[in-house]
């Protein structure tokens, strides 16, 4: 009902004293039972902060809680004697160690008590005047119906409900308990003495020992007035349960049923207004029949209370405090009835009307017995169904009024109707989850209502409730001014009423014509509205209430000679409304004047939700991402926090920060749970389910099985609906069967549209101090979903997923994200692109310059495994799978997988190509950076090999040098851990060999994604200056140049740039170093190395040793020579700290060192290999090879320079067998003649030579090697009639029967065989190495 503003006290009609009048009071008294519940239900908080609803016997926690001493026997003892006087209790013989301790205590005891000793006090003062208003008011006040006084009807039933309702509550609280332990602690401080109020308060609490008799008591003298008042209210309460009704005849439709084109409903105005009341018209009847149960055996009123008590389990009190409905019923009001019953059967043989009331009460018998039963079944279904009718209604009504928005304001009553049922409904719901009733009359079979936790409507409800009140709030100045010009007209309407001859012939006195013609004045002096300043006009029209409710309450009086039926009948004759009518119209426009926002909040505001908000939480999650969930309804579940704070009461100031901080809680819970679904939505997307299933793809023959099986089977669809392969058959694509998928992909991608949209264009919510952006929580969301779901595809069952999936993967979900910024008006591409720049680089921007010190720069966690995994199971070979480097493949190979792969398919050009697009350059960065790490750690292998056997090594060059078999034998035996050393420069080689294959795969993708950059660094690299010392820019230009291919020797200036770094080659060791790579060749690993022609490589990866080898030897001249070269630079012409001393010369001089210096290794090498090579022959061949690869490999030096130590005829020899042993040489050899090796030869070499061999003479080419014909001869024969026993030739070499000295002898007959030769040829005949075979 309408809470009215207080009237002013003003003076009566009939008296001249200034007594308040008993509207002003019963409104006072109502405002002030608000106060007193607020108070108990914090005392029963404090009793049972878990369980508020629980009684006797006390739990643990309710003498902990700083109210009662905490000596429960005493306690409870004295609760049970009451009401007998504390003195004559023996205390001390009940618990003589407590009643000590009390005594002891007595003081702070007594102040923990106090305050809820007189908050008894207060109760008591509260009845004993609610008691006399309601008197007063029941027999003075006429026409207690809601069309003839409804405003002051509906203070007098406010009034009714809060004094059954604080009785009811304040039976809650242990009341005997207070007042008996305080009496006992004051008798302790004041030698036995009572406290003041304790006689009247044992009265008090021993009347209302059974709360519901007392109250049946108190409020027996208005019963017969309460049953008037409910008989009333009787056909709104039968409106509001007939949904057929309301839905066929338009009680809230903003349009007329019969009529469409009538778009103002004019139907039934105050019916429909009237159905804004029907929730406390409710209450109305379940507390009045329950307190009244006489008022049953009226004749109309078991059909009312039949109708309310079949739709509730519960009867709210306040808060989340209620009574189980039904049991109280069956307790106090059946037992009445059957007294009733029992009287009238007595006498129904003396009395006619004995025998209609035995009738009636039997009846009611029968009703009150049948109804608990009947609600536990159909409570539920019934308020589903109004809540879809309220769903229908609000969502057509909300639609009208975004159309007609000049309709919304002359039906703003009808707004509030609607607004007032789905909060009734919504509230209904809550209260009634979780709720178990007691079946029996016992009491001993409880059962828990059925209620849907998943029940769509309450979304619908809560979002339509929402939706009416922004459109409410959006015009609000129209509303003002529409109820303004209604009131204005009103003024002209009262002047007229007031002049007719009735109200002449009534003659009404001084003081009742003059309020009158106040409230005329009032509403004349209202502001008119003018155009677009309505929102400017402020009124205020309390002044004008409180003269209107002192009319209504001196004209409602039976005292007054003049009351409202006079006025009515003198006004109504002109065939318009009479007086009190357009008084009652007037007062309720007045209110959608200044008091808008505060209907608006009484009956759209669902801030009592939050003594619900766990099962609030549960639902939410129920129904929002279910079948029949939408998305929009999530603003309107997380509007109703913003009025949480609002339930918190003055009286109890902790309240409002508990409450606050609550519903924070609660609106991260749900803002967690969207982002959730949110998440799910995209998952759905971005699975193989989702937008995978679109990629799936038949290879060709796959298509042509498809294709052959459907056209055998097209004549009998029935004996193949489906395709073996799970495809479906062409052209039934669309069938119903087959487009479950779809849909559902369809319905994914709707839902997370129309959510982003939601959550984009929602308003921030704000809860006390607290506001919370949708927008930003979805974009953190979206973009925060990405990286867990790149970090969680990453490695799948611990093996990392190869980066051609990783990047199609990636590709697939930002599509999604795409799809997503469609709607929102936010960048999220630029999120997507902050997270995979963050999984490749986490540092400051200040570490993205260069850095001296590499343990500055910081990579991202995505990057860092990917690297990791490539340094360890590629590199290093952590898990024994024996990694090989393919040179011919540019890839890597293993005996095994590693991980769930094969190696190849994570190392090959387009796998890292893959890899530097999706972690792009500081990806690239990181690897490379790790990859120098790992050689700088096994170059300080290698200077510590040199330093620890720099004895032996010298030992072994000088016999080298002076020729000493013995010695050079002796000193190679002195050598420690030659294989480890070995080992180590092989695995160097392996990660210069990575290193350059992810050096292509990143020029290639610059080149192909940034051409300009790309051509940009090719023109400056060709530029750029060679000098020694370099300066840093040339330096760091040249790093980068580098890292993209565009540097020749890539492997040299890897290697110089990790010396520098690490400050390598810096003492007189290094200078031995040809003679310790020299000595490689005498260990015992090449017994089992062999040479495989289709990789272009050795079975234990030696062939990466060789890289190793060019390079380091490379790369410590050079930086031996910066080193010589520095002093120069800083000492030239006395300045240490200008850039001089930068020669183009030292450049030539560096190279020429290399040169100097790999040729000497590989003389070395060579007499090594020869002179130990007579006690195992089939070690030569892959130690020639080595050699061989090593002089192709380096740009320092030629090819050829092998063959000024090694007769190039074995080399050819070696290079045939093999060639000819491998499966690819087979076809290409076919149709050749066994004599002709040399062409054979010819044509494996490089399309180069080809040109060139048709210059040379073959005569003369025989001529030069006639030395080797027959040999060679012999050989080709025998590879050509011996090819079924190719596969097991364990030696895999050629026939070498040469001594050293032969092997010089037959070297000089080829040099001087060949001396007519230019040299050009001679290179290229030579150039005899592994063909790549793709």
């Amino acid at each position: 009902m309408q809470n009215p503003t207080m009237p002013s006290q003003s003076t009566s009609t009939t008296s001249t004293t200034a007594k308040p009048s008993p509207l002003n009071v019963a409104l006072h008294l109502t405002d002030h039972s608000h106060t007193l519940l607020a108070k108990l239900h914090h005392l029963l908080t404090l009793l049972y902060p878990s369980q508020s609803s629980h009684t006797l016997p006390f739990p643990s926690s309710f003498h902990s809680s700083n109210i009662f001493p905490n000596f429960p026997k005493l306690c409870l003892h004295l609760s049970k004697q009451f009401p007998l006087h504390t003195s004559k209790i023996n205390i001390d013989r009940i618990d003589a160690p407590a009643f000590e301790s009390l005594s002891d205590g007595a003081e702070m005891y007594a102040q923990n008590l106090e305050p809820w000793v007189e908050l008894m006090v207060e109760l008591m003062t509260w009845r004993e005047r609610a008691v006399r208003v309601l008197l007063e008011m029941s027999g003075t006040v006429l026409g207690l119906s809601p069309g003839e006084n409804g405003i002051v009807l509906g203070v007098f039933m406010d009034l009714f409900v809060g004094f059954v309702r604080v009785g009811m509550m304040s039976g809650r609280v242990p009341r005997k308990m207070i007042v008996q332990v305080y009496n006992v602690v004051y008798g302790v401080m004041r030698d036995g003495m009572d406290f003041e109020e304790y006689g009247r308060l044992v009265e008090f609490v021993g009347r209302y020992d059974s709360v519901v008799k007392g109250l049946q008591e108190d409020l027996g003298f208005v019963s017969p007035r309460i049953g008037e008042v409910l008989e009333a209210v009787g056909p709104v309460v039968f409106l509001s349960t007939d949904t057929r009704k309301i839905r066929n005849e338009g009680f809230l439709s903003p349009f007329h049923p019969r009529y469409p084109d009538i778009l103002t409903n004019s139907a039934h105005p105050m019916r429909a207004q009237d159905l804004a009341n029907v929730t406390s018209y409710r209450e109305w009847v379940l507390l009045g029949y329950l307190v009244c149960p006489d008022e049953l055996l009226r004749v109309t009123s078991i059909d009312i209370a039949l109708v309310v008590l079949k739709e509730n389990l519960v009867l709210p009190l306040f808060r989340d405090e209620y009574i189980l409905l039904h049991e109280e019923y069956q307790l106090y009001v059946l037992p009445r009835i059957l007294e009733t019953k029992r009287l009238a059967k007595a006498g129904r043989s003396k009395q006619k009307e004995a025998d209609l009331e035995y009738s009636v009460a039997k009846q009611v018998e029968k009703v009150l017995s049948e109804v608990h039963e009947q609600a536990l079944l159909s409570c539920d279904s019934i308020h589903h169904e109004r809540r879809i009718l309220l769903k229908q209604e609000i969502g057509r009504m909300v639609l009208f009024f975004s159309d007609q928005p000049s309709l919304l304001a002359p039906n703003i009553q009808m707004v509030f109707s609607a607004l007032a049922l789905a909060q009734s409904e919504v509230t209904w719901y809550f209260q009634h989850v979780e709720i178990a009733s007691s079946k029996s009359k016992a009491g001993n079979r409880v059962v828990p209502v059925e209620i849907d936790p998943s029940d769509p409507t309450i979304g619908f409800l809560l979002d339509g409730i929402d939706q009416l009140c922004c459109l409410v709030r959006k015009y609000l100045a129209a509303i003002r001014g529409y109820a303004l010009s209604y009131i204005s007209s009103c003024a002209g309407r009262i002047r007229f009423l007031l002049g007719t001859p009735g109200m002449v012939a009534l003659g009404l006195d001084i003081s009742l014509k003059g309020l009158l013609q106040k409230i005329v004045h009032h509403l004349e002096s209202i502001p008119k509205p003018q155009g677009e300043n309505i929102s400017s006009v402020r009124c205020d029209l309390s002044e004008f209430r409180k003269d209107w409710l002192t009319i209504l309450m001196t004209v409602t009086s039976t005292r007054s000679p003049i009351n409202i039926r006079h006025l009515e009948k003198a006004t109504v004759s002109t065939g318009k409304e009479g007086l009190i009518s357009e008084g009652n119209s007037a007062y309720s426009w007045s209110r959608c004047v200044d008091e808008l926002e505060w209907q608006l909040s009484k009956h759209g505001s669902l801030r009592n939700l939050y003594f619900y908000h766990q099962h609030l939480t549960a639902v939410f999650r129920n129904t929002m991402f279910g079948p029949e969930g939408r998305p929009q309804h999530c603003c309107a579940w997380l509007s109703v926090a913003s009025s949480f704070p609002e339930c918190a009461s003055q009286v109890v100031p902790e309240e409002v920060t508990k409450f606050g901080r609550d519903a924070v809680l609660y609106v991260e819970s749900l803002i967690e749970s969207i982002m959730g679904g949110l998440e799910g939505l995209i998952n759905i997307l971005d699975s193989e389910g989702g937008f995978g299933s679109l990629e799936m793809q038949l290879l060709p023959e796959q298509a042509a099985v498809h294709l052959n099986y459907s056209s055998r089977h097209s004549f009998y669809p029935a004996r193949s609906p489906g395709c073996a392969s799970g495809f479906i058959m062409p052209g039934q694509e669309s069938y119903p069967e087959n487009s479950y998928s779809i849909k559902m992909l369809e319905a994914a991608m709707q839902r997370l549209t129309n959510l982003c949209s939601v959550l984009n264009d929602m308003e921030p919510i704000c809860v006390l101090n607290h506001v919370f952006v949708l927008r930003e929580y979805m974009r953190e969301c979206i973009i925060g979903n990405f990286r867990k779901r790149l970090l969680a595809v990453l490695k799948t069952d611990g093996d990392l997923l190869r980066p051609s999936v990783l990047e199609k993967l990636i590709q697939r979900h930002i599509s999604i994200v795409h799809l997503a910024e469609q709607h929102v008006s936010m960048d999220l591409t630029q999120g997507i692109r902050d997270v995979l720049l963050k999984e490749a680089f986490c540092g400051p921007v200040s570490s993205l310059h260069i850095s001296t010190n590499p343990a500055d720069t910081h990579a991202g966690s995505a990057v860092e495994t990917v690297c990791n995994w490539y340094i360890e199971n590629i590199i290093k070979d952590t898990s024994g799978a024996g990694v090989l480097f393919v040179p011919s493949h540019k890839c890597f190979k293993s005996r095994r997988n590693v991980g769930g792969y094969l190696t190849e398919s994570m190392s090959n050009l387009d796998e890292l190509q893959a890899f530097v697009r999706v972690f792009g350059g500081y990806g690239v960065d990181k690897v490379k950076r790790m990859i120098k790490e790992h050689i700088a750690a096994l170059l300080n292998c290698i200077d510590t090999s040199l330093r620890s056997n720099h004895e032996a090594l010298e030992t072994f060059a000088g016999s080298l040098h002076s020729g000493d078999h013995i010695e050079r034998e002796t000193s190679i035996k002195l050598i420690v851990d030659l294989d480890t050393v070995i080992e180590f420069c092989t695995q160097a080689g392996q990660a210069l060999a990575f290193d350059q294959v992810l050096t292509e795969a990143a020029g290639a993708v610059i080149e192909e994604g940034a051409p300009l950059i790309y051509s940009l660094f090719e023109g400056i690299t060709r530029h750029l200056p060679e000098e020694i010392p370099e300066k840093l820019e040339v330096r760091r230009m040249k790093e980068v140049a580098n890292n993209i291919g565009m540097v020749k020797d890539h492997d040299t200036e890897l290697m110089r740039l990790v010396m520098q770094e690490v400050g390598g080659a810096n003492d007189g060791s290094w200078n031995l170093l040809p003679y310790l790579l020299s000595t490689f060749m005498t260990s015992n690993i090449w017994n089992t190395t062999t040479f495989n022609v289709d990789t272009g490589g050795f079975n234990n990866n030696l062939h990466c040793m060789s890289r190793c080898i060019a390079a380091v030897i490379a790369g410590s001249e050079y930086v031996r020579l910066e080193r010589e070269h520095q002093p120069t630079q800083h000492f030239s012409n006395g300045h240490s700290g200008e850039n001089v001393g930068f020669d183009t010369s030292n450049h030539l001089t560096a190279t020429a060192s290399i040169k100097s210096a790999l040729q000497f290794f590989v003389k070395l090498a060579a007499e090594v290999i020869l002179d130990y090579g007579n006690e195992n022959r089939s070690e030569i061949v892959p130690k020639l090879i080595f050699l061989d690869q090593l002089c192709e490999m380096s740009p320092h030096i030629p090819r050829s320079t092998i063959e000024a130590h090694v007769p190039y005829g074995i080399l050819r020899s070696v290079y045939s067998q093999y060639y000819a042993n491998s499966s690819s040489a087979l076809l290409s050899s076919a149709g050749a003649s066994p004599r002709s090796s040399p062409a054979v030869s010819l044509g494996h070499a490089s399309p180069a030579f080809r040109q060139a061999h048709s210059m040379v003479d073959h005569s003369s080419y025989s001529k030069a090697s006639s030395s080797h014909g027959r040999d060679l001869h012999d050989a080709d024969e025998r590879i050509i009639q011996s090819t079924d026993q190719r596969s097991r030739n364990g030696r895999r070499s050629g026939p070498l029967d040469y001594t050293l000295s032969n092997k010089l002898k037959s070297t000089d007959r080829s040099a001087s065989g060949r001396s007519g030769l230019s040299p050009l040829p001679k290179f290229v005949v030579s150039r005899s190495g592994p063909i790549l075979y793709k």
